[in-house]
């Protein structure tokens, strides 16, 4: 089992524009074609900050019609939240707060031997690197560039904390970078 976090990332650092928008990374590629299948497939839980949750809503009639469903994800989803949300209908849905390692625990119990994915955004992930629970960085980063939006990772990890493990090359706008996490700080 790993807590992973698998997001897109333009090639300046950013999964969202300042209004948490991502209609940016949709040109580039074709999600069926990248490693998400094979990923999703061994997730069995997920965390989520209340940005990324409110994209979903926000866009859960386009989500609907590629996926089905208005809620893609059949496990249980933590949302880390200081305020209310709705939940979406059919949805096994946890709003939480505080402390990421509070919640991990949970999190390692529903997933059972299968991994947690670090949904977004990028410092729910780094609070998760923070606490000591992140084993490893997905990231696919598109042949595109935002000038400012919403940080990939904003913390300061130095040498040799990540250790890239493996380069995948994604047609021709996405690239996949793999980075085991570990060592002084992990």
């Amino acid at each position: 089992m790993k807590t992973q976090y698998y997001t897109a990332s333009s090639l300046d650092g950013f999964i969202a524009t300042e209004d948490d928008s991502l209609e940016w990374l949709f040109p580039l590629g074709d999600l069926n074609e990248s490693s998400y299948p094979a990923f999703i497939a061994e997730v069995g839980a997920l965390a989520m900050g209340a940005s990324t949750y409110e994209w979903m809503r926000r866009n859960a009639d386009p989500v609907a019609a590629e996926t089905g469903s208005p809620w893609p994800y059949t496990q249980p989803t933590w949302i880390f939240t200081h305020r209310p949300l709705p939940a979406i209908e059919g949805a096994d849905i946890r709003f939480v707060q505080g402390d990421v390692r509070d919640v991990h625990a949970q999190m390692r119990k529903a997933a059972g031997t299968k991994n947690i994915w670090i949904v977004g955004g990028g410092d729910l992930a780094g609070q998760f690197h923070d606490a000591g629970l992140l084993d490893e960085l997905i990231i696919q980063i598109g042949s595109v560039t935002l000038g400012k939006g919403k940080q990939v990772f904003p913390r300061r990890v130095l040498s040799p904390t990540l250790r890239l493990t493996t380069v995948r090359q994604m047609g021709s706008g996405m690239v996949e970078l793999r980075y085991e996490v570990g060592g002084d700080g992990a």
